[in-house]
């Protein structure tokens, strides 16, 4: 479902270029729950930024589900990033004024779908993940951090996208919190059928996964599975 080739990313600092991604080349199949594990200035989060279109590679190859996406055009590229992936992040990313419902909601309106059917998936995708009753009504500051967790994912899910990508989606849980979330993504990866790659320092949950992406000095270390 993805493929990776060759995927490079630079950054100048100062007189100096760094290569923040150096040559990676991986492979995730359809429905796989996989993980990227390093350490901190490895290239996880660059490498991630490059998969969902939020960067622009300096050179290489990603295609998702066939398709390139590197040769998109800015509006193909936005159209692309609302359909066709999903992101979950570290800080939940939610907007504080709307409440969980209608957090879950935004995608689709952005994605044209009426406000009927917006408002039927949102209720069915809250109860999938856990959030049921009153919570759905309730705004971000009156939710738990895994709660709100819950929340991110579900709208993640909301355009049934291809490929969901997660950035230390348990990092500001505490251990309990953070493997239900992490157990609740990989049963999603597979009633949903869709592909999730998550970024996690926690080599312990990353050996839940399907199959693990180690980065070292923004190249590809090892794969295990």
């Amino acid at each position: 479902m993805l493929q990776v080739k060759n995927l490079k990313k630079s950054f100048k600092s100062g007189d100096t270029i760094v290569a923040a991604v150096n040559g990676i080349s991986i492979d995730v199949k359809d429905g796989e729950f996989a993980s990227i594990v390093g350490r901190s200035g490895s290239g996880k989060s660059t490498l991630l930024s490059l998969l969902g279109a939020l960067d622009k590679p300096t050179s290489g190859e990603i295609k998702v589900d066939g398709q390139d996406i590197t040769s998109l055009h800015d509006r193909e590229l936005i159209k692309y990033r609302c359909q066709r992936i999903g992101f979950v992040f570290q800080g939940y990313n939610l907007v504080p004024n709307l409440t969980a419902k209608e957090n879950v909601m935004l995608p689709m309106e952005f994605g044209g779908v009426s406000k009927n059917e917006r408002q039927k998936r949102a209720q069915k995708l809250l109860d999938q993940v856990g959030l049921k009753a009153d919570k759905q009504k309730r705004k971000p500051a009156k939710l738990s951090g895994g709660e709100q967790q819950r929340v991110a994912i579900a709208r993640a899910l909301a355009n049934n996208p291809k490929l969901i990508l997660a950035d230390e989606p348990t990092g500001n849980l505490d251990s309990q919190t953070g493997e239900m979330i992490f157990d609740l993504l990989h049963s999603l990866s597979k009633t949903e059928k869709t592909t999730i790659i998550v970024v996690t320092h926690d080599q312990a949950i990353a050996g839940k996964t399907d199959s693990v992406f180690k980065l070292k000095d923004g190249k590809l270390d090892k794969r295990n599975k």
